[in-house]
Formats: structure tokens, sequence, C-alpha cells
């Protein structure tokens, strides 16, 4: 499965993912996103600790306003 990089208040979504079998990192600083398939972020820091400036391995999808089944669609979207 992949490696998802997920911002640390997004609980509900990280169990999810874990649920179906990915591994899940916490983001605490941009290094933290250098090996991930995704990341995902809450929104309300678009360019949270630099991310918009670090190129990462995969896409970052906001999850502000969805569901954590939600954002499991869109990181099944995004990395199929």
């Amino acid at each position: 499965m992949a490696r998802i990089g997920i911002e640390e208040s997004l609980t509900d979504v990280k169990e999810a993912l874990m649920e179906m079998g990915h591994e899940v990192v916490i983001l605490r600083s941009s290094e933290d996103a250098a090996y991930c398939d995704c990341c995902i972020i809450t929104g309300q820091d678009k360019d949270m600790m630099g991310m918009a400036d670090t190129s990462i391995a995969g896409p970052v999808i906001n999850a502000q306003g969805a569901s954590a089944q939600e954002v499991c669609d869109m990181v099944n979207d995004k990395l199929s």
C-alpha cells in the first residue's frame, strides 16, 4: 500500500487510511513529506511548513470540508 503523510489533526482520516492498509506518517516538518506517495493537509494553511516549495513524491490533497471517507476516495483516485 501507499505511504501517506497527513497533518496531525486529521485523526479520523489517519484511522481510515490505516484500516485500508496504508502506512501513515504524521507531517511535522517538510522532510516528513519527502518519501510519501501522497500528502493530506487540513487546508487551513495551504503552505504548511513550506510544502508548496517542497518537491514530494505525489499529490497534496486538501481535506478541508471533506469527510474521512471522501478523503480516502480522493487518495484512491490520485494513486490509481
